[in-house]
């Protein structure tokens, strides 16, 4: 493979600076039913409350931003489930550039909805057949001369991403652990960089679905490994490798990777529902659920939790809720 250079924490800096005045300092949560529960004291990082819904307008905003101005003017592609779409799309309406999303046929309705509304153009594939998002995202590029921002497998979309954690750190001090949900790796990655500059003696815990958890093997192995696309509730890490760029950070910064269910993601929902008063998406509940239901031993620590993003489709919340 080719020599790629990977981000640092100068460049989560960089980040934080271009987001100044564009992406929200979100709030930083908690509860002391919670700490009762898992004998732990838990910071929630509220990225539900991030612009476009989700952590991913950092990483995304920041892509755009460093991008020239001939490269502007020929707009950018990228394909996601959802958040990362959004984000690209709203980032590219208060930056003047087209956007087009390669977007699963299932994705949800909301994220849909939003993605179009933010102006991104959208471009459907079916995700569990013969379709193949990278190829279909190439050829837009090489039609229109575009530029490819990938969801998590970009430099500047992970630095962008490492600024959640670094405002955690900067707000509630020193932890002994950070908690963050793994897709492709672009979020982890990031707060890994942040946490090894902010608070170097954290363990950092990486948080997959059971039925998608190549993050894990791979962390395990020492190499990527590649799974077919998962099915889980938790839509925005169906990613089924880590990236280049995202890999060799987690193997070297990450602590451990783990994984929940389906189940003890909808009791997480409900659990932020009634006692948080607050909508967490299942893939955002993936961090919060780790430390609840107890996939990682964290009694008598204090502990960060990364809560990714709060876009659901409103019926399906009260479904999740209701059962």
């Amino acid at each position: 493979m080719t020599s790629i250079s990977l981000p640092t924490y100068d460049d989560v800096l960089a980040a934080a600076g271009c987001l100044a005045g564009h992406a929200h300092r979100t709030p930083v949560l908690t509860s002391r039913t919670a700490n009762e529960r898992t004998g732990a004291q838990l910071f929630f990082k509220a990225e539900n409350f991030q612009r476009a819904g989700a952590f991913k307008f950092r990483g995304a905003y920041n892509a755009i931003s460093a991008l020239g101005a001939d490269a502007r003017a020929r707009g950018v592609v990228t394909f996601s489930s959802g958040n990362h779409a959004q984000a690209l799309a709203a980032a590219g309406g208060l930056l003047g550039v087209s956007v087009t999303i390669v977007m699963p046929q299932d994705a949800p309705a909301i994220k849909r909805a939003a993605t179009a509304a933010y102006g991104g153009e959208i471009v459907l594939y079916d995700r569990y057949g013969s379709d193949s998002r990278d190829a279909i995202a190439g050829r837009i590029c090489a039609e229109r001369g575009a530029t490819l921002i990938p969801p998590y497998d970009h430099p500047d979309v992970i630095a962008g991403q490492g600024t959640a954690a670094k405002e955690l750190f900067e707000d509630v001090g020193p932890l002994d652990a950070l908690i963050v949900c793994l897709g492709g790796g672009g979020l982890l990655a990031g707060s890994a960089l942040s946490a090894a500059a902010l608070a170097p003696d954290a363990q950092v815990i990486g948080v997959e679905p059971e039925a998608g958890n190549d993050g894990q093997q791979s962390f395990r192995s020492g190499q990527i490994v590649r799974i077919g696309v998962p099915k889980s509730i938790a839509d925005g890490a169906l990613t089924p490798y880590l990236g280049d760029y995202t890999f060799p950070i987690i193997r070297r910064l990450v602590t451990d990777i783990v994984t929940v269910s389906d189940a003890q993601l909808v009791a997480t929902m409900r659990f932020f529902a009634e006692r948080m008063k607050m909508v967490v998406e299942p893939t955002g509940c993936l961090a919060a659920a780790a430390a609840l239901e107890g996939a990682c031993d964290i009694k008598g620590k204090r502990v960060g939790v990364l809560l990714s993003g709060g876009n659901v489709d409103l019926p399906a919340f009260a479904k999740f809720i209701a059962d």
